[in-house]
């Protein structure tokens, strides 16, 4: 199902809007790396234990499952563009606040991360409706090349992090700075965004009452849409608990310095990105469904040398091979939820919601088990995650019209 391209606002092409989706892809991985890779210092100053961190980092998902569940009807009212530009801006104040608060204790980190979390849930469903627009547009699977934009931005983000941790640069200042050249980029960016919906006349009262809070929440009673989110949310778990403890347990685990937890972070981030740029030729050739359970099987390879590996070196092997394993399960899961054009909003927004619990229940169990077991042999949970992608992944067959 492809929607003409003469349907562009004056002014702007699809090759613009192709542009500006990836810079907010990008945009959105330096925000998240740069706050990853300060989680040890501010962990820290704040003198947390691995379940007290566990914590504090579930008001980022908190904050994202809140948004989550309101951003089909915020994206259906502002559309992408408007919702990308507020949610950027909200963003920016929310690693401020983070930035200036940490000093003075726990609740002003967790107000930030809660904010953080809001704005990155409605800005991760509104950037994939309009992925999935441009994808329709150009006609050919583009979607895990913008998830790669956003693996490029965190691994940007990463590397300037291990600058600023290698160089003693304060999180304060590298928190506001990189806060303030994001929100600018992107909400300058964003406004080439092409139109959401380009349906004929006769079908735009259909295609409101299907984004009314009745038409959303009958969304959440389909079984496609719910399998597909489960798939999301195994391989969610798999790359946030990768972003949120590699350099902890690197650093605990393995007795490194500061900086080469950090680039293990990076290294982690890496692999996600050229599994995510060279994917799409992937899925072109084999399908969806093998491709996906293949990458979880390699993740799980990779998760077991990452714990139970003798070195740093076979460490690093391992959060390779985990982090291009897990590289294509949540573009995918977006694109199959997108796979209707005209239900493309409801239906990201329900799949990220349950794929967002990952980041919701994931840092606390991890931290928890962490207590007990340390924090390198507590991501051992990641693999009964992988278990179920595989068990689900039928699910993310394209739809009759899709193929």
């Amino acid at each position: 199902m492809t929607t003409p391209m003469s349907t562009a606002t004056p002014g702007t092409d699809v090759r613009a809007a192709t542009r500006a989706v990836y810079i907010a892809f990008i945009g959105a991985g330096v925000a998240m790396a740069s706050w990853a890779t300060r989680i040890p210092q501010v962990r820290d100053g704040l003198s947390l234990t691995p379940s007290r961190l566990g914590l504090v980092l579930l008001a980022i998902a908190t904050g994202s499952i809140v948004s989550l569940v309101l951003a089909g009807q915020i994206v259906a009212r502002l559309g992408s563009r408007r919702t990308v530009t507020a949610m950027a801006a909200v963003l920016a104040v929310a690693l401020a606040v983070v930035g200036l608060g940490y000093p003075y204790g726990v609740p002003p980190v967790l107000a930030g991360l809660f904010l953080f979390g809001f704005a990155n849930g409605a800005w991760d469903v509104a950037m994939n409706v309009q992925g999935a627009v441009v994808e329709r547009r150009l006609g050919r699977a583009i979607m895990p090349r913008f998830h790669a934009g956003y693996s490029v931005g965190t691994v940007a983000g990463a590397l300037a992090g291990a600058g600023a941790v290698a160089a003693h640069i304060p999180v304060t200042a590298h928190l506001i700075v990189s806060a303030a050249l994001v929100a600018v980029a992107v909400i300058v960016s964003v406004r080439n965004f092409v139109p959401d919906n380009a349906e004929p006349p006769a079908a735009e009262h259909a295609v409101a009452e299907e984004h009314t809070v009745a038409g959303t929440f009958a969304t959440w009673r389909e079984p496609r849409t719910l399998l597909i989110g489960l798939f999301v949310l195994a391989f969610a778990f798999a790359e946030g608990a990768g972003i949120d403890w590699i350099s902890v347990a690197l650093i605990d685990g393995y007795g490194t310095a500061a900086t080469t937890g950090t680039l293990g972070f990076a290294l982690f981030l890496t692999a996600m990105t050229v599994g995510r740029w060279f994917g799409p030729a992937f899925l072109d050739r084999y399908g969806r469904v093998p491709v996906v359970r293949v990458l979880a099987a390699l993740s799980f390879l990779g998760l077991a040398i990452f714990v139970f590996g003798p070195t740093t070196a076979t460490a690093f092997a391992g959060a390779l091979l985990w982090g291009l394993g897990a590289s294509l399960g949540f573009p995918v899961g977006m694109s199959a939820a997108a796979d209707d054009p005209s239900r493309a909003a409801p239906r990201v927004s329900v799949v990220a919601s349950i794929g967002y619990c990952a980041f919701l229940g994931g840092p606390p169990l991890v931290g928890f088990l962490g207590d007990h077991v340390t924090v390198l042999k507590a991501l051992t949970a990641v693999a009964a995650l992988l278990a179920l992608a595989t068990a689900v992944a039928g699910a993310i067959r394209p739809l009759p019209a899709a193929r």
